[in-house]
């Protein structure tokens, strides 16, 4: 298997000594730059899988270098981690508002890099290997769309969009199994159930209902990018895992990203923002009131109740009254100011179907 290869952008020859012995110890083979108009250039040339990326640089710094790689679709792609001394808040958010997917602070812990490089590169094989999937996949539609022709002349161009991305939103879906935590499929199937009740009791169309009820699954897909330290921890997180594990919401949306499907762009929506708040407590963001996507919104309380009810290594299982209690009342951890009003009414009006729904599809 060819090697992953690793751009390593820093104009101090000691520093790229350092990191190019780091990643080859660890199975990487390694190029490098020396300023930030280099990196870009290199990265044209030979499209590496990942980039170390340092900030002070002559000629053009890594802030800049990261923006124009990130502009480009050729190299949009590639995870960049920020590789700098710097380590304020600002440069911080600086370095993500450029595109960088991560950020490491100078002296480099080689225990940290490689966990950071290896969990990038997950996430960037995973792009790969969805991108030569979906080739392979056009194909097979087309061919059998051709098989096909006769039976269904009368199908039309927007039933086949609707087919295709269809078929690609469960893929997508699937892969997303096998990177299970302590969730089970069972959960999947009763957050479809959950969220169309919740929206179809809204009043939504038909086409919104059906939507969210494809989409929903897909809300934690962002763990395939969290390390199995943390993702399986059976005690309670410290402040730094849970503020990885709380990346999971940008790295979901990311993976859905770009996508012409009309599940996949709930989808998204529903990944980024599952944990925010009414009240503006929840992350990533912080959004609140109706800066949250009614998605996200309803994907909350449900995601809420299957979490309650289910039995994980680190809690038991509750029974449904207990749960609507918790939700409807509240108990310090989960409150009503929690969950947009309306939904949470809506949920009041039909949480026998909840109850009904997980006990119907019990792990």
């Amino acid at each position: 298997m060819e090697k992953r290869k690793i751009l390593i952008v820093d104009d101090e020859a000691r520093n790229v000594k350092l990191l190019t012995a780091i990643c080859e110890s660890i199975g990487y083979e390694t190029l490098s730059a020396g300023n930030g108009r280099e990196a870009v250039e290199r990265a044209f040339a030979d499209l590496p899988d990942l980039i170390l990326m340092d900030v002070m640089m002559p000629e053009m710094n890594g802030f800049e270098a990261t923006e124009r790689l990130k502009a480009d679709e050729r190299t949009s792609h590639i995870p960049v981690i920020i590789v700098t001394a710097l380590d304020s808040r600002e440069d911080r958010l600086k370095g993500i508002a450029k595109g960088a997917e991560d950020y490491l602070t100078k002296p480099i812990d080689q225990d940290e890099l490689a966990l950071r490089v290896r969990n990038n590169l997950k996430i960037k094989e995973y792009h790969d290997f969805l991108k030569d999937h979906n080739i392979v996949l056009e194909e097979q539609v087309a061919e059998r769309t051709k098989q096909l022709k006769e039976a269904f002349e009368n199908l039309d161009r927007a039933h086949k969009k609707i087919g295709f991305a269809y078929i690609e939103t469960v893929y997508r879906l699937t892969l997303a199994s096998e990177y299970k935590d302590e969730e089970t499929g069972a959960h999947i199937k009763r957050v479809s159930f959950y969220t169309r009740e919740l929206a179809s009791a809204l009043g939504m169309s038909g086409e919104y209902v059906d939507t969210i009820f494809y989409a929903s699954p897909m809300h934690d897909i962002g763990k395939v990018g969290i390390p199995d330290s943390i993702l399986l921890k059976p005690g309670k997180l410290d402040s730094d895992e849970w503020r990885i594990m709380k990346t999971h919401t940008v790295i979901g949306a990311r993976i859905l990203s770009g996508s012409e499907s009309l599940y996949l762009n709930m989808a998204e929506e529903i990944a980024l923002t599952h944990h925010e708040r009414w009240d503006g407590s929840g992350y990533p963001d912080g959004l609140k009131g109706n800066d949250i996507p009614v998605p996200g919104r309803i994907m909350n309380i449900s995601d809420q109740y299957d979490a309650l009810r289910s039995k994980r290594p680190y809690k038991l299982a509750l029974e449904h009254e207990k749960v609507y209690k918790i939700i409807t009342e509240g108990d310090g951890r989960t409150d009503p100011e929690h969950f947009d009003p309306e939904i949470l009414n809506t949920f009041k009006r039909v949480h026998r179907k909840f109850e009904e729904i997980y006990e119907t599809h019990k792990d």
